[in-house]
C-alpha cells in the first residue's frame, strides 16, 4: 500500500509540473524540500536513521534540481548567488545526515524558507508563462 501511495504522489506531482508555470514548479519544489526537512527532524527525534537518510536524500535531489534549473545567462548575479547557496545547502545536508544534527536541519530550513518567501513574493502577473 505504501509503495502504491508513493507512486501515486509521484504521478500527481509530475502531472502538476506539466501544467504548472516554472514559478509554480519552484514553489512546489521548495515546499517539498521543507516538508522533507520537517519529517527528517522527526526521524532524528524518533531515532529512525534509515528514514532520516531517505528524507535527506530526497531533499538533496530537490536542491540539485533547483540548482540545475538556474538560468545563469538570464539570472546573472542572482543565479550565481543561488548556485552557491544551493551548493552550501547540499554540503550541509550531508553533514546533517552524518552528524544526526537537528541544528543543521533548522539552519537549512531557515535558508530554504527565506528563498521560498522571496519566491512567493514575486507578483502574480510576473509568474505567467507567455503564450
Amino acid at each position: 500500500m505504501r509503495g502504491s501511495m508513493k507512486a501515486y504522489k509521484s504521478v500527481a506531482l509530475d502531472s502538476q509540473k506539466t501544467v504548472a508555470s516554472p514559478y509554480k514548479v519552484v514553489q512546489m519544489l521548495l515546499a517539498g524540500a521543507l516538508e522533507r526537512l520537517a519529517k527528517a527532524r522527526v526521524a532524528i527525534e524518533q531515532e529512525k536513521p534509515a528514514q532520516r537518510g531517505e528524507l535527506l536524500g530526497g531533499t538533496m535531489m530537490i536542491v540539485a534540481e533547483l540548482r540545475m534549473a538556474l538560468d545563469h545567462d538570464t539570472g546573472g548575479e542572482i543565479a550565481a548567488n543561488l548556485d552557491n547557496l544551493y551548493e552550501f545547502i547540499m554540503a550541509e545536508l550531508v553533514l546533517a545526515n552524518t552528524e544526526n544534527s537537528i541544528d543543521k536541519l533548522e539552519a537549512i530550513s531557515g535558508l530554504l524558507r527565506d528563498i521560498k518567501e522571496s519566491w512567493d513574493a514575486i507578483p502574480t502577473e510576473q509568474q505567467q508563462v507567455p503564450a
